[in-house]
Formats: structure tokens, C-alpha cells, sequence
């Protein structure tokens, strides 16, 4: 992989945490080929090749109508997350698809509380280079701890 593929791929985990973490929620569908797959699985089910995962989410579609849900009909105590995500580790190349993962921490700050981490583990991506620059076309976010506290609300 040339040094410009590595750094768009940086700067596209870089800038799919600016976007999560800004509140804009519109945004996150855009990281996304059209017929992408996101799921979020615990760690455990991962391991063992259990398929069930907590989120999963199967196309563009779908990831506009999870914005959907969080701006219009779900109800819960307001929050900021923030996501640290490591550099990405690039597993293989694929013609023009990127195997890659990355860890990540999430902060979440409740309003008039201390923050706190709210959820840790590994990205494990597929990536691939459209016109519009570098996509998921699969993201599995597995994360560490089988237990969450409360509900995922906010893409990870």
C-alpha cells in the first residue's frame, strides 16, 4: 500500500469519529457504500462464529432509517460521546478492497456527570475506494465488555 492510501484511510477513521462525535448524525451514512453491512457484536459471539449481533444493519438504507430513529422517535438522557480510535492495521489487500482494523475506546459525558468509558474494542473493516474517495463497505465493530450499560443509541 502507497503512503497516500494509508493516509486517506487514516484521515477516513479520523473523520468517521469527528462526524459520530459531532452530533450530526446525516453524516454517518455517507461513510458508507450503498450496500454496505455495519454490525456491532459482543466480543464472545465474535470468537466463537456465533452470528448474533446486538446492531446489524445490511445496507445505506438501513443506516439512514437508524438516523432516523435517533433524531425522530427515540427517547433517552441526552449525551456526548467521544471516539479514540488507534491507526488503522491493514490485514490485506484485496484489488481495490482494504482489510483493516483499528481499536477504539468511546467516552460518553451525561449531561452534569463525570465521563466515563462507555464502550472499548476493535473495529474490523473493509474498505473500499469509490469515486467519492475511500468507503465502508463493511465495518464489524466488536466490542470487548458483554455488558452495556443501558442501550446503544449512537452509532460506535
Amino acid at each position: 500500500m502507497d503512503f497516500a492510501t494509508y493516509y486517506a484511510l487514516t484521515q477516513l477513521y479520523a473523520d468517521y469519529a469527528s462526524a459520530v462525535d459531532s452530533g450530526d448524525w446525516d453524516l454517518w451514512p455517507g461513510f458508507f457504500t450503498d450496500d454496505c453491512s455495519y454490525r456491532l457484536q459482543p466480543r464472545k459471539n465474535h470468537e466463537r462464529g456465533f452470528p448474533l449481533a446486538t446492531l446489524s444493519f445490511e445496507s445505506k438504507g438501513m443506516l439512514r432509517d437508524r438516523v432516523y430513529g435517533i433524531k425522530e422517535t427515540l427517547f433517552h438522557d441526552p449525551y456526548y460521546q467521544r471516539h479514540i480510535i488507534g491507526a488503522p492495521v491493514v490485514r490485506q489487500l484485496d484489488g481495490e478492497r482494504i482489510h483493516c482494523e483499528a481499536n477504539y475506546a468511546v467516552l460518553r459525558t451525561k449531561l452534569s456527570q463525570a465521563t466515563t468509558v462507555f464502550n472499548a474494542g476493535r473495529y474490523i473493516d473493509e474498505v473500499v475506494r469509490t469515486p467519492d474517495g475511500l468507503k465502508f463497505a463493511k465495518k464489524l465493530v466488536v466490542y470487548d465488555s458483554e455488558m452495556i450499560p443501558n442501550s446503544i443509541i449512537y452509532p460506535i
